[in-house]
């Protein structure tokens, strides 16, 4: 299990940091994990990386509206 988490957090700093495989990773995630884990795993196994990465961007988007939002906010009370 710890080794997927790692692969789910290899793939989201590949996502972060690579704008062709964050749009490969859009259009076919199942190939594009393949291709970054250069190996070619049982479906099952894929998709719940696929699932793990979707999720932890999903949180940390979630985070980032957030704290936006916050900082909107708390810039209103100041002034």
């Amino acid at each position: 299990m710890d080794e997927i988490k790692k692969k789910i957090e290899d793939i989201i700093n590949k996502i972060t940091t690579d704008k062709d495989f964050a749009n490969s990773f859009k259009k076919d995630p199942v190939s594009a994990v393949e291709n970054v884990l250069g190996i070619d795993l049982p479906n099952d196994t894929i998709h719940a990386i696929i699932d793990g990465v979707q999720a932890k961007m999903t949180a940390d988007t979630a985070k980032q509206m957030m704290n936006q939002a916050m900082k909107f906010f708390n810039n209103g009370k100041d002034k």
